[in-house]
């Protein structure tokens, strides 16, 4: 069965030309910063400011910020472009 699922996981990746390293990375990443997410809420008694009151983790998240919308905008361009062409 986990073969079954894994090969038409590859397969969809190849018939949409998706990279798989993103998705290894989630896979593995993705537990640990749960995990961590977690404890800090735990510890901060739920108190999501936690994660942008010391300097070096609110600027990381603008970094993280930043990055996803200067890759986000060719994209955004592209469709934007397509939508404004007259037939």
């Amino acid at each position: 069965m986990c073969m079954a699922v894994f090969g038409l996981l590859g397969y969809l990746f190849r018939k949409f030309d998706g990279e798989p390293a993103p998705l290894l990375l989630g896979l593995v990443l993705g537990p640990m910063m749960e995990e961590s997410l977690r404890r800090a809420m735990l510890l901060s008694r739920g108190d999501p400011m936690i994660l942008v009151e010391r300097p070096i983790s609110a600027g990381l998240l603008a970094v993280a910020v930043i990055a996803i919308v200067i890759v986000s905008i060719p994209a955004i361009r592209m469709k934007r472009d397509e939508a404004l062409v007259e037939d």
